[in-house]
């Protein structure tokens, strides 16, 4: 019996023949505009985006801003708190890392990316050091939710910020500030030092000016006789500055350090855990101190790991096995390097691996053996499936 035949025993076949009959005669032809979706698509969120640096603004004596703007002239539309992932080549290695992007989205024309020198920065440095104006880059289109929602956040912000962590409150900053926005933001900005302080001049003037915006710098190591805020940011400053916090929404941004300090800091004032926001922020730069890794395996420990079909690489138990992978030449998906947005999933076929706290993993890739690279270290040799 043909196919033909046995589809004109289902229930409703013949009504929906039909139907497609009389659309095809009466009905409007839209061939031309087949894959109009696709690119609309392509156009709000592209796989890659062609970038040039246009101009380098030094901040600090350790920070510098790069303007990025759109080789071809367009750029995708962020929202503020949003980051980029930048492909760079680093002593010969194909690596990427994710910056949040600190201009608004009120400007269409650039994305600018504040970066600080890290100590063995492996991108970081490169950038600083020899990044010029007019050099072609690429990154990701714009990611990450550590953004603003007017339906759950409420209009009572609290940004709690530690070093270069202030980018992101900066585009958000610049953002109300720039159209007016009913929100009240009091930033609350960590530094080591007054001079280590980036957007000075700027948050300076933009306080001035918008009595919606407040901002309380707390130096760690401040200079003698200096009169404003000093150490860190514990519950017992913010109670000053910010009286009844039952209304407010914190956000927190900074380095690996500061989100269990905050955190701790917080829930001594009673902060529910869903009126905190966090920004993701890559790996511990000391695995091994991480609650859970065990005793028996030393950080300098070398494993090797087998890739179905492929070779077998080299890993250090204290490096994420993405960056073992990036280091012999194997580049795999990725966005977030911080366990959240599963780009880099992959099937661990066999040993075991190390994922600190904060690796939003799904049930089910617990269940049947995914793993996120960029937060995976190896306990011993592996295979994994690419």
């Amino acid at each position: 019996m043909a196919l033909k035949d046995v589809m004109k025993d289902i229930r409703g076949y013949t009504e929906i023949v039909e139907e497609i009959r009389t659309l095809r005669k009466y009905g409007s032809d839209y061939t031309d505009r087949r894959g109009e979706v696709e690119r609309m698509i392509a156009l709000i969120h592209p796989k890659t985006v062609s970038l040039k640096v246009s101009e380098i603004i030094e901040e600090t004596r350790t920070t510098k801003t790069f303007r990025l703007v759109g080789a071809d002239g367009y750029l995708p539309p962020f929202m503020a708190g949003q980051y980029i992932n930048v492909f760079v080549e680093s002593a010969g290695v194909r690596t990427s890392r994710p910056y949040s992007i600190s201009s608004p989205p009120t400007q269409a024309g650039y994305y600018d990316i504040t970066i600080r020198s890290v100590a063995d920065g492996f991108v970081s440095n490169r950038f600083l050091e020899e990044t010029r104006v007019g050099d072609a880059l690429e990154s990701s289109s714009p990611a990450g939710t550590f953004t603003y929602n007017p339906l759950f956040h409420g209009s009572d912000l609290v940004f709690l910020a530690g070093g270069s962590g202030v980018t992101p409150f900066m585009s958000m900053i610049r953002e109300v500030s720039q159209k007016g926005l009913d929100r009240r933001i009091h930033l609350m900005y960590g530094s080591k030092e007054v001079s280590d302080i980036i957007f000075a001049d700027e948050l300076q003037e933009i306080t001035d000016r918008h009595p919606n915006i407040t901002v309380s710098h707390v130096i760690s190591n401040p200079p003698k006789r200096f009169k404003g805020l000093k150490g860190f940011i514990t519950a017992e400053l913010m109670k000053g500055l910010l009286g009844d916090v039952s209304a407010k929404t914190f956000y927190v941004c900074g380095p690996e350090v500061m989100y269990a300090f905050c955190r701790s800091e917080l829930e001594k004032l009673g902060v529910a855990r869903r009126k905190v926001r966090t920004e993701v922020y890559g790996p511990p730069k000391d695995v091994a101190s991480q609650p859970g890794w065990p005793k028996a395996v030393k950080p300098t420990d070398t494993f090797t790991v087998r890739i179905r079909g492929g070779k077998a690489i080299p890993a250090k138990a204290s490096e994420p096995l993405m960056n073992s992978l990036e280091r012999s030449g194997i580049v795999i998906p990725a966005l977030c390097r911080s366990g959240e947005c599963s780009l880099c999933r992959t099937k661990l076929l066999s040993g075991t691996v190390f994922q600190p706290d904060g690796v939003r993993l799904r049930k089910s890739d617990r269940q049947f053996g995914y793993i996120h690279p960029c937060m995976a270290y190896p306990l011993e040799d592996l295979e994994i499936l690419l």
